[in-house]
C-alpha cells in the first residue's frame, strides 16, 4: 500500500542500488520519493546486509549492530516517501541503555536523557560530577547542533568544502572539537569511571580515547544523551521496515541476485550492471554499498581504489559469540545492554591498535536481546551476543581458523566469572577471518578509523570522477561507520544522484 507518495512514471530516470544494508534502503527511500525509478540488487535473501539475522535451533541472533540511536534520521528516510517508521515498526528506548560493570565490582546505570543521567551520578559519583555533567551536556549538544548539518549530514567535493561555513568552522575550534576525547572528558570528571562510559564510543570511529577527535563526542551524545533503542522483533526489524516501505513507494527489490561488475559505457560511464549470469541491468545513474576496496576490486575492474582505501589506518575488529543458553542466569543487575570493563584502559588500547595482540586486560560488551525480544529464544531461555575488541587482519597475526576453540573457551571463561550461567544450547563464534570472507576490508565490519586524515572531507568521496553517474554508500565513504552515519550515507548518496539526474 502507498503511504502518499505517488509511485513513479514509467519514464523516470532509473537508479540501481547495489546493496540493500541499511546505506542502500535508505538511498532507494530517499531516491523514491524523489520520483526515480529505484532497483535494489541484494545478494542475500533478504534485506539487511551487515544488519543481518540469524535462527538457529529455535533462537534468533542479530547478526550485525545491536546498539540503535538517532531514530530521527530513519524517520527522515521514511519520510521521504511520505510514510513513519511507526507505521512499520515499532521502537521502544531501553531505561537504562548500558549497564557498566567496573572491575572494582561497582556499576553504573546509563540512563537516557540529562536528568535521569545527571541523577544517577549524584548518585553513585556525588555532586561535583554531576555539575559537571550539566555543562558536558551542554557541550554535547552544541557540538552536535554545529557538527551534524556542516560537518557530516554534507556532501564534501575536497576539504575546500570546510570553508563554506567559516562561522561553523570556527565554533568547531571555539568548542575544541579539534582536540582529543579522552583528555576533554577527562578534564570534566573526577570519577575515572565517567571518563570511561563518556569516552569509550570513541571505538566506534575506530580509536582509542586518547586519539579520537573531540569532534566524536557527537556519538557519546547518540548514544548516552538521546538514547538507545530496540525495534520489536530485533535490530532486523528495522532493515525490513525500510524495505517494506520503499516496496510500497515503487522500489523493485531483486534478492538472490549477484552484480558481477558495473557496467561502463566506453567512455567510462556507469549505465547499469551485470549480473553474475550476464544479465545486464541498465540504469542512468547507480549506486554501489559494498565495503569501498572490495567494490573496486570486484566491480569496477580496471579501476584503482583512493589511495586512502587501500593503505589507510582501519579499525579494531572484533569477535562475536553468538550464544543460545537454556535455563539461563545473568549476573545481578544486568539487563539488555553490558558493558563489562577491564581494570587496564590505555594499555589495552595499544595493545589492540599498535602492538596487534588481544587485549591483555579487555574490556567486553554483553547483549541480552531476549530479555525485550520474547521471539529471540525459547520461552526460558536467552539469546546473548558477546562482542571483545580485536586487531584487524592488517595490524593483528592470529592464526584464526587454529586459534578459534581458544578463542570460545577465552569468552566462556569470561562469561562463567561475570555471572553469566546456563547450559549452552546453540552458538556461533565470528571472526575477523569471517569477516573478511564476508567482504569487509582488513576484516572489520567498523570500515577506515576515523583519524583526522580519513575523516570529514578527507574520507574517501561518495563518487569517483573517473566513472561518472556511479555513487557510493555505506561506512567506507561519507560520512562514516555506524547506523546514524550509514543512514545520513544513503541521503547523501541520494543527493548525489539528483545532482546526476536532475
Amino acid at each position: 500500500m502507498s503511504r502518499g507518495v505517488p509511485r513513479t512514471s514509467p519514464r523516470a530516470k532509473t537508479v540501481a542500488v547495489v546493496g540493500a544494508g541499511l546505506s542502500g534502503l535508505s538511498a532507494a527511500l530517499h531516491l523514491a520519493g524523489a520520483g526515480y525509478r529505484v532497483t535494489v540488487l541484494e545478494a542475500q535473501d533478504l534485506p539487511g546486509g551487515r544488519n543481518g539475522s540469524l535462527v538457529q535451533e529455535g533462537f534468533r541472533f542479530d547478526t550485525g549492530p545491536v546498539v540503535f540511536t538517532m531514530v530521527d534520521l530513519l524517520e527522515k528516510a521514511f519520510a521521504a516517501v511520505g510514510a513513519r517508521v511507526s507505521d512499520y515498526t515499532t521502537l521502544t528506548q531501553l531505561d537504562p541503555a548500558y549497564h557498566a560493570f567496573f572491575a572494582d565490582g561497582s556499576r553504573l546505570l546509563v540512563r537516557p536523557g540529562h536528568e535521569k543521567m545527571r541523577d544517577e551520578i549524584a548518585r553513585e559519583c556525588g555532586t561535583k560530577d554531576a555539575a559537571a555533567f550539566d555543562t558536558f551536556v551542554e557541550w554535547l549538544r552544541r557540538l552536535c547542533a554545529v557538527e551534524l548539518p556542516h560537518f557530516i549530514d554534507v556532501n564534501f567535493d575536497s576539504p575546500l568544502g570546510l570553508l563554506r561555513s567559516p562561522k561553523a568552522a570556527l565554533e568547531l575550534l571555539r568548542l575544541r572539537a579539534f582536540g582529543r576525547l579522552g583528555d576533554e572528558v577527562a578534564r570534566r570528571f573526577d570519577d575515572d569511571r565517567l571518563r570511561r562510559l563518556f569516552s569509550f564510543q570513541a571505538m566506534y570511529a575506530g580509536l582509542s580515547p586518547t586519539r579520537a577527535l573531540s569532534l566524536y563526542a557527537v556519538i557519546t551524545y547518540m548514544d548516552s544523551i538521546e538514547g538507545v533503542y530496540f525495534p520489536d522483533g530485533g535490530m532486523h526489524a528495522v532493515p525490513c521496515a525500510m524495505a517494506r516501505a520503499a516496496t510500497d513507494a515503487g522500489v523493485e527489490f531483486r534478492y538472490r541476485t549477484c552484480v558481477e561488475r558495473v557496467d561502463r559505457a566506453p567512455d567510462g560511464r556507469a549505465v547499469g550492471v551485470v549480473l553474475g549470469g550476464g544479465e545486464r541491468v541498465p540504469a542512468d545513474a547507480v549506486v554501489v554499498t559494498a565495503d569501498l576496496p572490495v567494490a573496486y576490486e570486484r566491480l569496477l575492474p580496471g579501476v584503482s581504489a583512493p589511495r586512502v582505501t587501500r593503505t589507510g589506518r582501519y579499525s579494531p575488529s572484533a569477535v562475536v559469540w553468538h550464544v543460545g543458553m537454556k535455563d539461563a542466569v545473568l549476573p545481578d543487575g544486568a539487563g539488555h545492554h553490558n558493558i563489562h570493563f577491564g581494570a587496564a584502559w590505555d594499555d589495552a588500547f595499544v595493545d589492540l591498535l599498535d602492538r596487534g595482540r588481544p587485549m591483555a586486560d579487555p574490556s567486553r560488551f554483553v547483549a541480552v536481546p531476549s530479555i525485550h525480544d520474547r521471539s529471540a529464544a525459547p520461552a526460558g531461555d536467552s539469546s546473548l551476543y558477546v562482542l571483545e575488541p580485536v586487531p584487524n587482519l592488517r595490524v593483528g597475526h592470529i592464526a584464526w581458523e587454529s586459534e578459534r576453540d581458544a578463542w570460545r573457551d577465552r569468552l566462556r571463561e569470561f562469561l562463567v566469572l561475570a555471572g553469566y550461567g546456563g547450559e549452552i544450547v546453540t552458538e556461533k563464534l565470528v571472526t575477523p577471518a569471517d569477516w573478511q570472507a564476508q567482504g569487509m576490508a582488513a576484516g572489520t565490519p567498523f570500515s577506515l578509523a576515523h583519524t583526522f586524515s580519513q575523516t570529514g572531507p578527507f574520507r574517501p568521496r561518495n563518487v569517483d570522477r573517473r566513472v561518472p553517474g556511479l555513487v557510493f554508500a555505506g561506512s567506507g565513504t561519507t560520512p562514516g561507520v555506524g547506523i546514524p552515519m550509514v543512514l545520513v550515507s544513503g541521503k547523501l548518496a541520494a543527493e548525489r544522484v539528483k545532482g546526476l539526474l536532475p
